[in-house]
């Protein structure tokens, strides 16, 4: 396969990252990963040179510090372009550890676009952004699409992501070599279909379908469920559960456009999710389906700075990107019930 471009992919090792590595190489992509395993394991590096059969060059650094960032620009000075996933990235932590949020997720990006901006050639960066920086959105504006208003965040994580697109926009105005691509993800859920890599939280997971999983396979006693009397029809939090590896598709799709589409806008935004809603309960109750695992669960009070419903309108990055994002969720539930077993596997 002939080579394209080298891709910078910061937090590589994380739970996107990781399967999106394995799309690039896919793809033809010269890749080099950095990751400081603050939230992440060099199991997912492992992972990912098996599933590929490539050796992943890989740097072990902390993108919120200068001078551990630089060293991999001096290292590759061959980076065309840059997708950045190096975030922290939990709603109910950001609310109880702010400042920590501002500070990781604002000073990484900072660094990214100086050190990108200052090679004296084109510099494409791929945004890891959300569906948060929408806030609580109206039932009209329901499915999201691109153009629907940025409203207040509702935690400090969703705020990071929304000060980190502002950024890039003044960045893309005063550098004339910069290109930006921003996506807007729903909720990753699921694992690659080879069990090698899949999402490996630290502690108590912060995210459902790990806690899930984790509880199917007996470390959690019961799974809580955060609120069970919001406006919706049976009483849980919608969301746009969109499979991990249709997501690494998509940024693969955003890279070859900025390097290979010389009139496309210097700044972009993409939703990425399904286009279709389903609740907390229903994603629980399609889980037990699809595995015939017994799902002890509970209801608890409802958590900070949780969104009441939200899905995609992904019909841009459908047509644009020539995207989608069509796996079944059961397949996909029965792909993250195979990656918790493997792991269990491996302890």
């Amino acid at each position: 396969m002939n080579k394209k471009g080298r891709v910078l992919v910061t937090g590589a090792a994380g739970y996107i990252g990781s399967h999106t590595m394995v799309e690039l190489i896919n793809a033809g992509y010269s890749v080099v990963g950095v990751d400081n395993f603050s939230n992440s394991s060099p199991q997912m590096i492992k992972g990912v040179e098996e599933i590929t059969s490539t050796k992943v060059p890989f740097i072990e650094a902390d993108c919120s510090s200068k001078e551990d960032f630089a060293r991999i620009f001096e290292a590759y000075p061959d980076i065309e372009a840059a997708i950045h996933f190096a975030a922290f990235k939990a709603v109910g932590e950001s609310v109880l550890q702010p400042i920590r949020y501002f500070e990781n997720n604002i000073r990484s990006l900072l660094y990214l676009t100086e050190l990108m901006t200052s090679k004296g050639k084109r510099a494409n960066i791929v945004f890891s952004s959300s569906c948060t920086v929408y806030g609580e959105p109206d039932p009209e504006n329901l499915p999201i699409s691109e153009e629907a208003p940025v409203k207040p965040a509702t935690s400090p994580y969703g705020r990071t992501k929304q000060m980190c697109e502002e950024i890039l926009r003044d960045c893309v105005r005063a550098y004339p070599e910069l290109k930006v691509t921003a996506l807007r993800y729903f909720n990753p859920i699921g694992a690659h279909p080879s069990a090698l890599i899949g999402e490996m939280p630290n502690g108590v997971p912060q995210n459902l379908v790990p806690f899930i999983t984790q509880t199917a396979a007996g470390i959690r006693s019961e799974l809580k469920i955060f609120g069970n009397d919001y406006d919706t029809p049976d009483g849980t939090c919608i969301r746009d559960y969109i499979y991990v590896c249709d997501l690494a598709k998509a940024h693969v799709s955003a890279v070859d456009r900025m390097l290979y589409c010389e009139e496309c806008p210097k700044y972009d935004i993409f939703n990425l999710g399904t286009g279709r809603g389903l609740s907390v309960l229903e994603l629980v109750n399609t889980f037990m389906e699809a595995t015939g695992v017994d799902l002890p669960f509970s209801y608890a009070p409802r958590r900070e700075g949780d969104i009441v419903k939200v899905w995609a309108k992904p019909d841009k990055a459908n047509s644009i990107l020539k995207w989608s994002a069509d796996t079944p969720v059961d397949q996909v539930l029965k792909y993250a019930w195979n990656w918790e077993k493997r792991i269990r596997e491996i302890e």
